[in-house]
């Protein structure tokens, strides 16, 4: 949630910012570069030392004149090159927030990539060995690396086809002419075009016809990185930093999804998830009450709609405040309640969590702080204000040495299971950090905050009956005795300005990647193209960078201050949040998403997608944002407002929008205060589209699963582009409006309003309907699938891939699904045979006492089922065999997108999935 209307971008997008080359004017032109010495290569790298080249540029800093350079052959597909200050001084990423990969110390001799260099002006190449092909060359422009300026510039192919450079919500295929992608984590209400949204991740995978590299740069200063084409310089890309070091790592594929595993080695592989939070979940900005609340669950269960978990967003704090209830509206003892009752039903309850921490009294967790001496402080040791949801709040600082402490001691108070809020999983927000309504230089947060909170809704008595609740939640009047409790007494005070106990330490010592001292951390000269200042040029001289967020000049508590770490923020609360999660419910696997990230986020949490609007563009960018994260920067678990969040949806687009986020990672509804209620029961066409595609993602649910658990080992995306399958298929190449789900589904909604039909781009493949089981046969061309109502989707199989379907009618929980035993579905590829997994573990805990790992491989008329067996709770049994396009059984009608008659067979089994064993189709 964001600071939402009253949130205004800047106008103009990065995408039509002009162009930065400068051919004639170039203001970095007298950069004399670097000359490399003192060169010493080994088997497994080399160092050298860089020197300024001549006299210093010093256009947005001073040059540095001694520099270091250091290669190493990490594994036989990874290079790392790195080029810092020789004194160590200037800002590097902390290990502690991206921990360093453990090179295995590969030699060159063996590596897919090469190291080359020039010595003076100094230069690098990166190569595949195999054939020399060059993938990086920073010969195309002068390495400039000043006290708060960096600059290296690449030569790219010809229409290079670029992925990734995150997060935006841009074409998946990046535009190559004119092109600036700005990294600062900002609230970006209405996920605009062009812009800088929530998070951070400056990878980038190039594909080109000789295969797929990628390379990460692993830097959280802000930048601009730039993709044009010019007369002058030819095809290029260039990093333009405001500070830290030129920190490398490339990889070398050479197919996709090769890429994603190896790019997974350096940030992390994703954390698995619980079973549960692949179920449907509901939320939105502006539940009146408790009573709101309950009502919902109640009527998504008469509607036959399964409801796995209901979120509350911040309507239940008190006057917005984190770790506090409304007493009126929110209370205690009916909150518990309504936790129970869904308890009692295999259901779940989340709530959102800010970091900012009002600046008042009550509920206590401010003073807790201060005693514990944990929030950013000014220079004065006086606490750093800014203004939030409560009005004028603190901001943890989680470099701080008791930041874990007092978090864990937070969540264990509020969310106990004895006598708080027992919530099952966790929402964070507004984690950039935002700091929305009060404009730089924010140096009066009290003026700011007027008007914040904003007055609560009125408090009322149970509307109407509430069949299944206790007596709590039904209207005055009604013969049954409820709860007494005492009005929880809240006395409003505002804490002194100044706290005695808080004293910043001596900021730092040389050569402890600090930061260089005697920098202008509030106006760099080099401005960056960041949306949340008034214009672009405001983010130098007019301290633009620090607008609507903690200003840059904040010193944390272990010296580093927030111009280096800003698009951090997001990524220490997460991994802070898991921790406090793990604490008060041990050995279960936390459920936690985020909304801002950076690089490796995944490893702790997942993502909404921010605060997008209720249009068809929005549920388009649907589909290419989803892909960024799942196939690009290793967070799998990843997904949309289903519906939209912001403005009024219609029948219609929330209709075809259910289905698609039944196909997606992460599937949820939400939406704002003040637009209508989207609930999927509120239309006939929604409620149906519920119930169909959820009912179909439950029959799918253990095959997601079993695609979450293949990336969290080995980093293979479980949401992919069709390029990642078909790589020589150039036109693949651009396709972000449909997609592959797990190995085996083929994804391609209608989307466009009023539409009955979508184009199908089906590559030279053989495909089922998923419906009828009609062969479809791929030519490499575009179908047009019509006759689709809105609660019709495109979804094809892939031939040769077995997808392990739940018995999931009538189920309304995920609990319910797991008692369900299994058909398998056996889509025979051109050559007749298929092969698939299946990984069965208890669905929660972080160690398992046993798991499943099921292949399933088919030929000739016999499924052969082998593997592991180690999951043994419940009864997992395989009832039925479904072989498609065996050419018997019953024939489909040539399926949408038209092709040939395909046909299905199958064969009812009664086998427990604790042993291997075979089954005979019939079929030669």
């Amino acid at each position: 949630m964001a600071g939402r209307l009253l949130f205004v971008a800047a106008a103009a997008s990065a995408a039509a910012v002009a162009g930065r080359d400068y051919p004639s004017e170039d203001p970095l032109a007298s950069c004399p570069g670097y000359t490399a010495s003192n060169v010493v290569k080994t088997a497994w790298g080399l160092t050298a030392d860089l020197t300024l080249a001549g006299e210093g540029c010093n256009v947005y800093g001073t040059d540095l004149k001694d520099l270091t350079l250091e290669v190493s052959y990490d594994t036989k597909t990874r290079l790392h090159v790195k080029i810092q200050d020789a004194a160590n001084s200037v800002y590097q990423v902390p290990e502690s927030v991206l921990p360093r990969p453990q090179g295995k110390g590969s030699k060159e001799s063996q590596s897919a990539l090469e190291f080359d260099y020039t010595k003076k002006p100094f230069s690098f190449t990166v190569s595949r060995s195999d054939s020399g092909e060059v993938l990086f060359d920073t010969s195309a422009a002068h390495l400039v690396f000043e006290s708060q300026y960096l600059r290296l510039r690449t030569k790219l192919p010809e229409s290079p086809s670029l992925y990734g450079l995150g997060e935006h919500s841009d074409p998946f295929m990046l535009n190559t002419t004119d092109y600036i992608r700005t990294f600062w984590s900002q609230d970006a209400y209405g996920v605009p075009d062009g812009a800088n949204l929530y998070g951070n991740h400056p990878v980038y995978y190039e594909h080109r016809k000789s295969g797929t590299h990628g390379v990460f740069f692993l830097n959280s200063n802000g930048m601009d990185v730039m993709i044009n084409k010019t007369p002058e310089s030819g095809q290029y890309l260039e990093y333009n930093t405001l500070g830290g070091v030129l920190d490398f790592y490339f990889v070398a594929g050479p197919s996709p999804v090769e890429v994603a595993q190896q790019y997974a080695g350096i940030v992390g592989l994703p954390t698995m998830m619980p079973y549960w939070g692949f179920g449907f979940h509901n939320c939105r900005y502006g539940y009146q009450d408790v009573f709101d609340v309950a009502e919902v669950i109640y009527n998504y269960s008469q509607a036959n709609i399964p409801l796995e978990t209901m979120w509350t967003d911040i309507d239940y704090m008190y006057r917005r405040r984190v770790f506090s209830l409304d007493p009126d509206r929110f209370p205690l003892h009916k909150m518990r309640e309504l936790v129970d009752y869904l308890h009692a039903r295999n259901q779940h309850y989340v709530v959102m969590v800010d970091p900012a921490v009002a600046y008042q009294d009550f509920p206590g967790s401010f003073q807790r702080g201060i005693e514990d001496n944990i929030f950013l402080l000014r220079q004065n040791g006086s606490v750093w204000k800014g203004v939030v949801w409560p009005g004028v709040t603190v901001f943890p600082d989680w470099f701080s040495s008791n930041v874990g402490q007092y978090w864990n001691n937070e969540f264990s108070l509020f969310f106990s299971s004895q006598d708080g809020l027992d919530i099952d999983a966790l929402w964070i927000d507004m984690n950039e950090p935002s700091n929305f309504p009060c404009y730089f230089p924010c140096d009066n947060p009290e003026a700011s905050a007027v008007g914040y909170p904003p007055e609560p809704p009125p408090v009322r008595s149970p509307p109407r009956p509430l069949p299944g609740f206790s007596c709590d939640f039904q209207p005055e009047g009604t013969d049954c005795a409820k709860t007494e409790v005492r009005a929880l007494e809240i006395r409003e005070s505002t804490p002194p300005s100044y706290f005695h106990n808080l004293v910043l330490p001596p900021r730092q010592t040389e050569g402890e990647q600090k930061g260089l001292p005697d920098r202008d951390l509030l106006y760099p000269k080099y401005a960056i193209h960041n949306k949340a200042a008034y214009e672009d040029s405001w983010n130098a001289a007019e301290g633009g960078i620090s607008n609507k967020t903690v200003l840059t000049d904040v010193v944390h508590q272990n010296g580093l201050v927030m111009y280096d770490t800003h698009n951090l923020y997001g990524t220490m609360m997460s991994t802070a949040s898991r921790e406090a999660m793990l604490q008060r419910r041990p050995g279960l696997r936390p459920l936690i998403i985020t909304r801002s990230t950076f690089a490796g986020a995944g490893t702790k949490v997942g993502h909404w997608l921010g605060d997008n609007v209720s249009t068809w563009h929005h549920y388009r960018l649907a589909i290419r944002s989803m892909l960024a994260f799942a196939a690009v920067y290793q967070v799998p678990m990843v997904g949309a407002d289903t519906c939209g969040f912001g403005d009024n949806t219609t029948e219609q687009l929330c209709a075809r929008w259910a289905a698609l986020g039944a196909l997606a990672p992460f599937y949820r509804v939400h939406n704002n205060l003040g637009s209508i209620p989207q609930e999927l029961y509120r239309w006939p066409a929604t409620a149906a589209a519920g119930r169909k595609w959820i009912g179909i993602r439950y029959q799918l649910l253990d095959y997601l699963y079993s695609a979450l658990r293949q990336q969290s080992r080995d980093g293979t995306p479980m949401v992919q582009p069709l390029f990642y399958a078909y790589p020589r298929d150039p036109n693949t190449l651009a396709l972000d409006l449909q997609y592959l789900l797990g190995p085996a589904l083929l994804v391609a909604p209608v989307t466009q309003e009023d539409s009955d039909g979508v184009d199908v781009y089906l590559p030279d493949d053989v495909f089922y309907d998923w419906h009828t089981h009609a062969r479809v046969q791929g030519q490499g061309k575009t179908v047009r699938v019509s006759g689709l109502g809105w609660t019709d989707l495109p979804l094809y199989l892939r031939g040769g891939v077995i997808v392990p379907l739940r018995a999931a009618g009538g189920a309304m929980t995920t609990a319910e699904l797991r008692t369900r035993p299994f058909e398998i579905l056996v889509p025979l590829g051109r050559d007749g045979t298929a092969r698939g997994l299946l990984y069965l573990d208890d669905g929660v805990s972080v160690q398992q006492d046993g798991v499943s790992e099921v292949v399933f491989e088919y030929s000739r008329g016999v499924l052969r089922v082998h593997g592991s067996f180690g999951y043994v709770a419940g009864d997992v049994r395989v009832s039925r065999v479904t072989v498609v396009g065996a050419g018997l059984g019953r024939r489909g009608d040539g399926g949408d997108g038209g092709g040939g008659g395909g046909a299905s067979v199958s064969v009812d089994v009664d086998r427990p999935l604790t042993e291997g064993f075979t089954v005979e189709v019939g079929l030669a």
